[in-house]
């Protein structure tokens, strides 16, 4: 096929806004014509008076290398001989106002490493991948509804450094990578973008390369091994994207031939001006297939199994950041975006027709209905969304003294309202570590010792509430600080007993989560959860089952006071005994050693509306995870006659109790636990 059929085919789907392959015929790409090789460029720029391709191959002069603009619909196109990989090049576009602006190429494969804003010569072609089996197991269909997900989120330039300061390369972040996460047991990364963007402190989500891995790391070739290297290690990818903005450096999308291309014409809609920010065009269709072939493109040349869309709610609503006067409602008066929506809703079946197994996760933050339901139905097609009302709640609570968290119970309870309203991702993202909001270690009330015992319950807790998981990095070592973006994780933690327990905890749980199907299987529906106790804020406590696909349980306290409660009793199935099978409270993670070393024998006791109950040890600030064993003989029928001869009634005075028969510790237990820790371990740390 030819150029110029080529052209014809292209033209048609870009300018219609349907175009899912733009990347393989706009920017640069390598060609031969009339016996010479040398690259292609095309580029859109609908209002430009006259564009070139301008680089160190012809000196930056502008007359050399003229562009022909091929239809009225503004796509301009120049064949230049003998370039080579590298080549450092940007379009010189001559704008209606007759002034020059130098524009580096919105859909090149590699950019020049900041402070350089020019783009290279790249063919991304080649690259031998070992991933089949990969693919071939997660990419046919959806995995993510039945299956575990536990993300460890990422920021490459800060998880670890050189020891000069220098960022490591995307094939040493691979093996390094891919080994410490594997081990840790997770098993998927997300990735803060890693699209091009020219300012470290935006942390990628203002970016300038929407078709380019950043150069910080690598080449192109580089991150294709990055990705491969994690999947051959069973680590699913996940990468942020940002499709609701970008930022306003003078090389990238920002009025591109002169005018508004990328972003809305119209005031009330062209800018966020809190992040300084100009808004997609979301009905203009050239901007359309410029995004949708964004996403297509991360997802089949990279491999890619996952977006989180960010800022989705900012999307969403004409009116978000916006004081009256500001915007422009809808057609129908009312402050959805509506043209955002229907690029959303395009966005998921585009990814879904590329990688039927993709996970599209939204970044929500309000009550937006059926963000991951089918847009048949109304939705927007999504399916996970990040559940910012618990993580919101989570942090509220943790914060507290635990004698306060008593009349803040519903923060650990208020999200099972609305758990299978959505496919919800339980995130404890890099958002909540920043801007003086602090550490996870550093939320925690109390001395040293509480603190990494309430990072262990906290933890269970999170892994056992319904939804897939996500953690920011640096939360398994018990970092105290903030995270900060220009240098690395404190890894000099580990050599502290306290913090090398902790991270050890990690491994042991997130490996216990990925082998129990019941803390996975069934996230998104009640078949898959049933309290026992909700209620019960005076102690700090819920106790509550996850249950697999086939209706075992798996029996979940957590105790998120620092008294320790020994024979707690509750309501349960009638199975015969629990056993314990993991405890946030093993000495072995610095715990005190409050655990339930023998099963526990579930009697006809009455008990939270239940016939059977249970009575088991609970740790301070701990979890304890329970698998049911045998069945009970039947219940023995009551002799109403013995009864009356010892003088009682049922449920009088002398009837078992109804709720917890628990027995506290005494009231200084955390500070025993930790004298008792730390006497074992010889210090007064």
């Amino acid at each position: 096929m030819n150029h110029q059929k080529i052209d014809q085919v292209s033209n048609y789907f870009f300018h219609e806004g349907s175009d899912i392959t733009a990347y393989t015929y706009m920017g640069a790409h390598p060609e031969e014509r009339d016996g010479q090789q040398g690259y292609v460029f095309r580029v859109w720029a609908p209002n430009a008076l006259s564009v070139s391709v301008v680089g160190d191959f012809n000196d930056w002069n502008r007359e050399r290398h003229p562009m022909e603009k091929l239809s009225p619909g503004g796509i301009w196109e120049a064949f230049v001989p003998g370039l080579q990989r590298y080549d450092l090049y940007k379009f010189s576009i001559e704008g209606p106002d007759e002034k020059i602006r130098m524009k580096a190429d919105p859909y090149a494969f590699h950019c020049e490493t900041r402070p350089g804003t020019g783009s290279k010569i790249y063919d991304i072609s080649g690259y031998a991948w070992g991933d089949e089996a990969w693919c071939r197991e997660n990419h046919s269909g959806p995995r993510v509804f039945h299956g575990p997900m536990n993300a460890y989120e990422v920021h490459l330039g800060s998880w670890r450094r050189r020891e000069n300061g220098d960022f490591i390369d995307y094939r040493d972040l691979a093996d390094q990578l891919s080994a410490y996460v594997k081990e840790m047991g997770f098993n998927y990364i997300e990735l803060l973008p890693v699209t091009e963007h020219p300012l470290d402190d935006s942390w990628g989500y203002q970016c300038t390369g929407y078709f380019a891995p950043t150069s910080r790391f690598g080449v192109p070739h580089d991150f294709m091994y990055f990705v491969d290297k994690m999947h051959q290690n069973g680590i699913g990818v996940v990468l942020d994207w940002v499709p609701a903005h970008f930022c306003k450096d003078e090389q990238g999308l920002y009025e591109f031939d002169g005018t508004c291309c990328y972003e809305y014409a119209d005031p009330l809609r062209q800018e966020h001006k809190g992040w300084g920010t100009r808004v997609f065009d979301y009905a203009r269709p050239e901007v359309r297939s410029f995004l949708l072939s964004s996403a297509a493109f991360w997802l089949r040349e990279y491999h890619i199994d996952g977006i989180r869309v960010d800022a989705v709610a900012s999307m969403l609503y004409l009116d978000y950041s916006r004081q009256q006067g500001e915007w422009r409602p809808n057609k129908y008066g009312g402050h959805e975006h509506l043209e955002a929506i229907d690029f959303l809703r395009a966005l998921n079946k585009t990814a879904y027709a590329v990688n039927p197994g993709v996970l599209m996760i939204a970044e929500e933050s309000t009550a937006w209905p059926l963000v991951t339901k089918p847009a048949e139905v109304g939705g927007l097609g999504f399916n996970l969304k990040w559940n910012m009302g618990w993580m919101n709640d989570m942090c509220h609570y943790l914060k507290l003294d635990p004698w306060f968290r008593q009349f803040n119970h519903k923060d650990i309870t208020f999200s099972m309202m609305y758990a299978f309203s959505e496919n919800f991702v339980l995130p404890l993202s890099h958002d909540e570590v920043v801007h003086m909001k602090g550490s996870v270690f550093g939320k925690m009330p109390g001395d040293r010792w509480q603190k990494f015992a309430g990072v262990r319950g906290f933890y269970a807790y999170t892994l056992a509430h319904p939804g897939k998981k996500l953690s920011f990095m640096g939360v398994e070592l018990g970092t105290e600080e903030e995270w900060h973006f220009d240098a690395q994780l404190d890894w000099g933690l580990l050599e502290q007993e306290d913090n090398r327990q902790l991270n050890d905890y990690f491994k042991a749980i997130n490996r216990f989560y990925l082998q129990h199907p019941a803390l996975w299987e069934e996230d998104f529906d009640w078949e898959g959860f049933e309290w026992l106790v909700p209620d019960d804020n005076s102690n700090n406590v819920v106790v509550f089952l996850r249950k697999d696909s086939k209706g075992n349980p798996l029996l979940c306290a957590v105790n998120f006071s620092p008294n320790a409660y020994e024979g707690y009793r509750f309501g349960c199935p009638p199975v015969k005994e629990w056993r314990e099978v993991f405890n946030s409270d093993d000495p072995a993670f610095g715990g005190s050693g409050v655990l339930n070393e023998l099963p526990a024998q579930v009697e006809w006791v009455e008990s939270h509306g239940k016939e059977s109950s249970v009575a088991i040890r609970i740790p301070p600030l701990g979890a304890v995870f329970l698998e049911g064993e045998g069945t009970m003989p039947p219940k023995p029928k009551k002799r109403k006659a013995a009864v009356r001869a010892a003088g009682k009634k049922p449920g009088g005075k002398g009837a078992a109790p109804e709720g917890p028969a628990k027995k506290k510790s005494p009231a200084k237990a955390p500070k025993q636990a930790t004298e008792k820790t730390t006497k074992k371990r010889g210090t007064s740390k």
